[in-house]
């Protein structure tokens, strides 16, 4: 096994590392998590906005799986003009086009244009995910990778911490003849558009053109970066065909699609199945959803440094699938005694997020260059569709069973045969000798 021992780093190797984190991370970490406020704020939207415009749970959760069908559009050659292009120019754009719809969704007055609405937000946002795992394969080796992408996943459930309590509060508002969940749209678009202005100044696409790292530290990272890609070409240089024919790409993407499909029909539901299990009010329906949050958090640093340490990743990523799966099946269960119900949600709801830096971390030890953000648009465009197929079919199985357990079990079936798939591959790490 591969371990991570910061004490084998040549002393300017120490402060490269130190340097490009302390620059780096908290930036990408702020922008995701506005990327994401802005892409799930219609869950807590959801909590009056279907009961203003008389939608049905089928009609909402079109409305999320629309988003999705447009998403994949440009993930592929958006992730390519990351790598071959610019990465703060195309991320900057992105921001900037998605603010603007956000903004725009607050105006929707009927099922037509909040289709519209997010269709439009999904192409905006498209491929913003795998251009931001490109760059950090840009800016981290391979070593440290997982943690590096476990700083950025943090944003998603930090989302929740920050966008929850905004959420339940804006709900309970009324400002010139508008809708509190209108002003929540409006809002959190604002946002978006100036850190995406500010990511054209901020950012720098590679380490030799960082001004602002010392020369000796340029040298070291990019002579480091260098040599992972040299060992991955020795073991295969894969093109982007080879790369979208390679059977461990295709159980990724498998895997990545079900996680997906149990993991977004989760987030755009929790507040309406916390809310019609629990019958509390809009605040503390937002208040129960920190503890996933602060669970989600605190599982992707763990499980993200320890993989690292350990060199293991199949393992770091199917536990964690494994663990929410069962929860959910648990709810099965307990449905009859709410708060263990509840409780059983919001772990399941929580512990999953440790999975996400580890999976990432996986195609990163096989591929490189063109065909790693080729791949990392292709994973994620079909996995993607679960965005589309999980909260339609949870709308439809709410609509049809006319009850909460079907939801459960299916989103828990997701999870555990996702995490079967994880385990079936087989990926030799470029640094073992």
């Amino acid at each position: 096994m591969v371990t991570t021992s910061v004490s084998r780093l040549p002393e300017v190797g120490l402060r490269a590392r130190r340097r490009v984190a302390l620059r780096l991370l908290p930036f990408l970490f702020l922008i995701y998590v506005v990327n994401y406020i802005d892409r799930v704020n219609v869950s807590f939207a959801n909590l009056r906005m279907s009961a203003d415009l008389g939608f049905s749970d089928r009609v909402y959760g079109l409305g999320i799986g629309v988003f999705y069908l447009s998403y994949i559009l440009f993930e592929i050659p958006g992730a390519i003009a990351v790598e071959r292009w610019s990465a703060r120019r195309w991320i900057a754009r992105i921001m900037v086009s998605w603010g603007l719809i956000t903004i725009l969704t607050g105006f929707v007055r009927n099922a037509e244009q909040f289709y519209a609405a997010r269709f439009l937000l999904g192409l905006a946002e498209s491929s913003f995910f795998p251009g931001m795992i490109v760059y950090l394969t840009h800016w981290f080796r391979l070593r440290e990778r997982s943690q590096a992408i476990a700083c950025l996943y943090a944003a998603v459930p930090a989302a929740s911490l920050i966008g929850s309590p905004v959420a339940g509060w804006l709900l309970g508002v009324r400002w010139h003849w508008l809708e509190g969940w209108r002003w929540l749209f409006i809002f959190e678009g604002i946002p978006a558009i100036v850190l995406g202005l500010i990511t054209l100044v901020y950012l720098t696409d590679w380490p030799a053109q960082a001004r602002w790292l010392p020369e000796d530290e340029r040298e070291w990272l990019s002579n480091e970066l260098r040599s992972e890609l040299d060992a991955k070409k020795k073991i295969k240089n894969y093109t982007i065909l080879e790369a979208f024919l390679d059977r461990r790409v295709a159980m990724l993407t498998a895997a990545w699609f079900l996680s997906l499909t149990g993991t977004l029909g989760s987030i755009y539901w929790i507040p309406t199945f916390v809310k019609r299990l629990s019958g509390l009010s809009d605040r503390s329906v937002t208040s129960l959803l920190l503890l996933p949050a602060l669970l989600g958090i605190i599982g992707m640093m763990l499980n993200a440094w320890h993989s690292d340490r350990t060199g293991e990743r199949r393992w770091h990523t199917a536990l964690p699938l494994f663990a929410s799966g069962v929860m959910f099946e648990l709810v099965l269960v307990a449905h009859h005694a709410v708060p263990l119900a509840i409780l059983l949600l919001l772990l399941g709801s929580g512990i999953f997020y440790a999975f996400y830096p580890v999976f990432w971390s996986i195609p990163t030890m096989m591929l490189s260059e063109s065909a790693a953000a080729a791949t990392f648009g292709l994973i994620n465009s079909f996995g993607q569709c679960g965005g589309f197929a999980g909260p339609f079919v949870i709308g439809l199985l709410n609509d049809t069973t006319h009850s909460l357990n079907a939801s459960f079990a299916f989103i828990g079936l997701a999870y555990l045969v996702a995490g079967a798939f994880t385990l079936t591959l087989r990926v030799r790490n470029p640094l073992e000798t």
